[in-house]
């Protein structure tokens, strides 16, 4: 496990800036996250197959990031707790209004920016979305904005395939606490997982009492998470090495 932690200089609450145009061009920030990765990929025993990528909030929204500029030949699979989906803000004024409210911007305008710096055909990375119904810091309907997202860009990306597909959603309960599931295939594989969890604010669910935006609460996110990121891995022709701290998208 390596835990990146953003220094107070950069950011007075130790969040990732998220937002800021460098790191959604796969610089700043997201290209020193992926730098410390491949070093560490590089002096220990990894499978570069099984590499995962997971956030809570900031985390979350930067996990988006690097998925989005890195995460054609590095990521097997992302969760993203109480986030919010790539580029929906550029400054930090917007991010406070996207937290709030949710982008204002057009999902189809933000998805055909990325596609077009995407080639035709490029992975997406199988991605688990979590959130609570009773957020008040980011706001749930920034989860529904991530799965539309992921929809239009498997289109974009892919229009020879079929369209993703959503599963009926099926409510689940799980001791404290019941949470809704939701799941979409694209060419006969789970792309995406959405699952909104009744009652949680913006914490991680079933985490340490102990610690700050942690609910000890069922379900247990660590739990959601790892069964949903261990079965993917990356195709065998493509190599975690390819990548580099040069971008990939353009800001």
């Amino acid at each position: 496990m390596l835990y990146p932690e953003q220094l107070r200089k950069f950011n007075s609450l130790r969040c990732w800036n998220w937002f800021e145009p460098k790191s959604l061009a796969g610089d700043g920030e997201a290209a020193l996250i992926v730098k410390t990765m491949l070093h560490v990929m590089d002096h220990y025993p990894i499978d570069a197959a099984r590499v995962y990528v997971a956030g809570l909030s900031a985390g979350g929204a930067m996990a988006a990031v690097l998925c989005a500029t890195r995460g054609r030949n590095l990521f097997a699979a992302c969760a993203i707790h109480s986030g919010v989906m790539f580029h929906a803000a550029t400054t930090s004024l917007q991010a406070v209004q996207v937290m709030r409210h949710g982008s204002s911007a057009s999902l189809d305008q933000i998805t055909q920016r990325i596609a077009s710096h995407l080639p035709p055909g490029s992975r997406l990375v199988p991605t688990l979305i979590i959130h609570g119904t009773d957020d008040q810091t980011v706001n749930p309907v920034n989860a529904q904005q991530m799965i539309e997202q992921t929809r239009l860009l498997a289109q974009r990306l892919h229009p020879e395939s079929d369209p993703p597909t959503m599963r009926d959603e099926q409510w689940i309960e799980s001791g404290d606490r019941r949470y809704r599931q939701q799941d979409m295939s694209f060419d006969s594989k789970l792309l995406l997982r959405g699952i909104l969890i009744d009652g949680l604010g913006h914490a991680w669910s079933g985490g340490d009492a102990r610690y700050l935006f942690s609910d000890p609460a069922e379900p247990d996110a660590s739990r959601l998470i790892l069964e949903f990121l261990l079965p993917h891995q990356l195709p065998a022709d493509i190599s975690a090495g390819a990548v580099s701290p040069s971008t990939e998208i353009s800001a």
